[in-house]
């Protein structure tokens, strides 16, 4: 099973071109047309080729957007299979493509940030359930929370005296500022959802 991220950047229009843009290239750097492509103006989707790393893509990219300041973007992730592939990613298709475009219009209506379409209602209920408080947490996360939060995903090994010495604060600041971000609960969600998809196969 595969998934397909189409997000938007909220608001861009207060926004330069370039600043949202600069961030998501800084986001997918190293990806290729076939896996990320920017089209539509300011929407975005980016395929994933095992969907149990969706929801920590989703993390990274909202890490990335909100470490600009009033940044944000809506996720849409769809789940489900690709039956074509194209040199363009927003070219391609597919069950998951279907999902993560048709829901990312009805989200945008709602006014949801975060959600989830695949073919089994259950598991999007299950899904989009844990996803309320997701959003709480990080639709509220500050340029410090966000950033602290992107060098953690970004650098695996690192720990807390390391990155202390890299952004030249304590120890203990560090602690903080991920705490402030919920990183901890948001690693245990990453865990689960990764155990409910695995489950799906």
């Amino acid at each position: 099973m595969k998934a397909v991220i189409t997000g938007d950047i909220i608001d861009s229009q207060k926004f330069g071109a370039e600043v949202w843009y600069k961030a998501l290239q800084e986001i997918f750097e190293g990806k290729t047309s076939q896996e990320w492509e920017n089209y539509r103006g300011d929407e975005f989707q980016y395929l994933i080729p095992n969907a149990e790393d969706a929801f920590l893509e989703f993390l990274k990219i909202k890490a990335g957007i909100k470490k600009i300041q009033d940044l944000d973007v809506r996720i849409s992730i769809g789940l489900g299979d690709q039956n074509f592939v194209a040199d363009k990613v927003s070219q391609s298709n597919g069950s998951a493509f279907v999902n993560s475009g048709r829901n990312l219009e009805r989200i945008k209506a709602e006014k949801i940030n975060l959600h989830i379409a695949s073919e089994k209602p259950e598991l999007d209920a299950q899904l989009n359930l844990i996803f309320k408080w997701v959003s709480l947490t990080v639709d509220s996360w500050s340029v410090m929370s966000a950033e602290i939060v992107d060098l953690f995903l970004n650098k695996k090994d690192i720990n807390q005296d390391e990155a202390a010495k890299l952004l030249n604060l304590t120890q203990s600041s560090i602690s903080q500022r991920l705490k402030r971000a919920n990183y901890d609960l948001l690693m245990e969600t990453e865990a689960y959802y990764r155990q409910l998809i695995s489950q799906q196969k």
